[in-house]
């Protein structure tokens, strides 16, 4: 795939990846608020000029990081064939997964996103940006997710096989899925707990029907 990519534009998706992994990597000890730009751009070795080419703000590598972890759990869960609440329960782990690589980063995207009152437009990546970040994926990686989407489509798969809780319209299950996805995660930091996967279960138990039940 690179080679039929132009070295001019591989080299700009170097750069701006180099900048998103630079980020990540300072965020495995410290808030997102914590990290500057120039912290960024040394670890990266690149420029603060070329770095507000890719970036028009600091916060946009936040939204990157949405754009890029959701697409590599999509990957993840197309390729494994996971559905409904089999591929919910995988997002939420793989939250967990990375609350202990950078403790920072959730409550981070949490506070940016109440800031801005609304979920943001995930960023195009170019051609270059996707054979980079998704390699052998290059089809599912150029698509842009849609949380929104995403859960809709887990809570139909569970509507279908019956195992959503009639008590709730498809339309709200998919509100519950939000408020256990980021809700959830909130709590068990208020309860100074590192057991989000037991928050995770917990919140699932109101939308799940039980094989017994």
């Amino acid at each position: 795939m690179e080679l039929d990519i132009p070295l001019r534009e591989l080299k700009k998706a170097k750069n701006k990846i180099a900048l998103y992994e630079a980020a990540l990597s300072l965020m495995s000890d410290r808030m997102f608020s914590q990290v500057m730009v120039e912290d960024i751009c040394r670890r990266a070795e690149i420029s603060k000029v070329t770095f507000f080419k890719f970036y028009q703000r600091k916060e946009d590598l936040l939204i990157y990081f949405m754009r890029v972890w959701l697409t590599e759990r999509v990957i993840e869960i197309d390729t494994e064939g996971k559905k409904g609440f089999q591929a919910f329960r995988h997002l939420l782990s793989q939250v967990a997964n990375e609350h202990q690589l950078r403790p920072g980063m959730m409550p981070s995207l949490i506070s940016f996103l109440a800031e801005q009152n609304m979920q943001p437009c995930m960023p195009e990546l170019s051609s270059a940006e996707v054979s980079l970040l998704f390699p052998g994926h290059e089809e599912a990686g150029s698509k842009s997710p849609n949380m929104y989407d995403l859960f809709q489509q887990f809570m139909k798969e569970e509507e279908q096989a019956g195992r959503l809780n009639k008590a709730f319209t498809l339309e709200q299950a998919v509100q519950i899925c939000f408020t256990i996805f980021y809700g959830a995660f909130l709590t068990a930091q208020l309860y100074n707990s590192t057991e989000i996967g037991r928050f995770y279960e917990t919140h699932l138990g109101l939308l799940e029907i039980k094989d017994e039940e």
